[in-house]
């Protein structure tokens, strides 16, 4: 999920898909990321439960589609290339969420108090140079510190099951709010590292304290 990804109704991620063989070489060249061992420990292609002293980070559920659908119908998702129909945003969510059999991450449904208030988690579309840590919270999560802890534990999680050193955000410069965010969980922007759009804004966050 990446502040600035512009995905529309039967959009293809490439506008101009390259000559057979080509394609397939621009596809392996973005799994720049390590995947788990086989088994991987996380049951079934199923996300761990991850809980943090106000939250849990859960594995999504058919009905979480509906808080992601509302999002990208407003005019909040102006960051993430929407807005959306539902028949987008359903074809992005799932494809986010299929990554955890795939890949062996993916994005955690976050609760407090028994009440879902949002999505943290690491998203790898084709597109993507690397994984992405992103966040989305629900109107009345916003301002409560709910997307920084549940980042935090993901990051926390992500050191510890795959070793990584780094993780990053990308976000469209102009969604100030996510970039701050960003800082503020102590990553530093990287003018050098690549983006998905121009204009895209790298944070790069040091692992290696995190678990």
């Amino acid at each position: 999920m990446q502040a600035g990804a512009h995905i529309g109704d039967g959009a293809s991620p490439f506008p101009n898909p390259p000559p057979f063989g080509e394609r397939e070489q621009r596809l392996a060249s973005y799994a720049t990321a390590p995947l788990p061992p086989a088994g991987g420990g996380l049951g079934k292609g199923l996300a761990p439960t991850l809980t943090t002293p106000r939250l849990t980070l859960r594995m999504p559920a058919l009905a979480d589609f509906e808080h992601r659908a509302a999002f990208y119908a407003s005019d909040r998702s102006v960051w993430e290339g929407g807005p959306l129909s539902r028949n987008a945003a359903w074809r992005l969510w799932a494809s986010e969420v299929g990554q955890w059999p795939l890949m062996g991450y993916g994005p955690f449904s976050v609760e407090m108090d028994g009440a879902y208030v949002g999505e943290v988690g690491l998203y790898h579309p084709a597109e993507y140079p690397e994984v992405e840590l992103g966040w989305f919270v629900v109107p009345g999560a916003e301002g409560k510190g709910i997307a920084a802890e549940a980042a935090r534990a993901v990051m926390a999680w992500a050191r510890d099951r795959f070793g990584w050193d780094e993780i990053v955000n990308i976000i469209d410069g102009g969604n100030a709010r996510s970039i701050a965010l960003g800082q503020r969980l102590g990553g530093r922007i990287d003018p050098t590292r690549p983006g998905i759009d121009p204009g895209d804004v790298v944070i790069v966050h040091d692992l290696r304290g995190a678990a």
